[in-house]
């Protein structure tokens, strides 16, 4: 008894110690691990723990020797900013979109991050031996570059350093010469209303092409992008034909989407499994309906 009285006392501290952190670096910008410790009188291995549960929670971004805080007036995170945030969401949805993934497809990625935890997960599943991948994503190209039976299509443009992207009409022209099967498409936000959007109009133009090319578009995105309209949008709602998720995605906006015919599912984090959706599958009927548009 004694034993749970003590390691609840002692969550509740680290919480309150959290909370502190949380606070001290969004007021000096930047806190140092050595600092933080000798002032709360706890190891460097406590607050290394520390920060790992802060920026999870999105209130920070680790940095070498201690943390930085997030820059939340910035339109869009650098890109190995926001590889870090939802990791563990982003690969789940990643493992699920290798999961619909069929050999012999062409199929597109943006430059996303959550994109390119899904191009690792192509190369985990393996097996490949004619599978096209068009991106504008640079991360991700040199993720898949000379794996076996995989091609990357990188689409030309100017470079972009926040998204390690290729933007600009250069790379619109590719698609009106080539057949995609399927889009997988992150956003910086996420509204019925909008439909996906993102941060600036050079992404969203290329994604816009994307989009159009392909003959099934799945919105790839964690919970933090639902209910937000970021700057431009570039896939309406009803042009989708499918939302893949995590578990934590808000339940009324998510019983929306589906109310407007469109697949969701919720991957949990806890176990990898999708509480209210079952597809274990590629090619499951669930997503082989093609949403408010011509087939090709």
């Amino acid at each position: 008894m004694r034993d749970t009285i003590e390691d609840e006392q002692g969550a509740v501290f680290a919480r309150e110690r959290q909370r502190h952190i949380a606070r001290i670096v969004e007021e000096h910008g930047r806190a140092r691990v050595a600092d933080l410790a000798a002032r709360f009188g706890v190891s460097t291995v406590t607050i290394r723990k520390d920060l790992v549960a802060l920026e999870a929670e999105g209130l920070l971004v680790r940095a070498r020797g201690g943390a930085i805080a997030l820059e939340v007036n910035r339109p869009e995170l650098a890109f190995e900013i926001r590889e870090r945030l939802q990791s563990e969401e982003k690969s789940r949805i990643g493992a699920v979109v290798a999961s619909l993934v069929t050999d012999g497809e062409s199929i597109a990625f943006d430059a996303s991050t959550t994109a390119l935890s899904a191009a690792r997960h192509l190369k985990a599943r393996g097996g490949w031996t004619q599978l096209t991948v068009v991106t504008n994503g640079l991360r991700i190209a040199t993720e898949l570059a000379g794996y076996p039976g995989i091609t990357v299509l990188v689409l030309g443009g100017w470079l972009r350093w926040e998204a390690l992207s290729l933007v600009g009409p250069l790379g619109d022209g590719v698609f009106s010469r080539i057949n995609v099967q399927k889009a997988f498409v992150g956003a910086a936000g996420f509204t019925i209303e909008a439909g996906l959007c993102d941060a600036t109009e050079e992404e969203a133009q290329i994604k816009r092409s994307m989009v159009s090319a392909a003959r099934e578009v799945f919105a790839i995105i964690d919970h933090t992008k639902w209910g937000r309209a970021a700057f431009a949008t570039f896939c309406r709602t009803r042009d989708l034909t499918g939302v893949i998720t995590d578990a934590h995605a808000p339940t009324d906006l998510v019983d929306a989407v589906r109310a407007h015919g469109i697949d969701v599912r919720a991957v949990g984090v806890e176990d990898g499994e999708a509480p209210d959706m079952a597809l274990s599958a590629p090619n499951t009927v669930a997503y082989r309906r093609v949403r408010g548009r011509t087939s090709r």
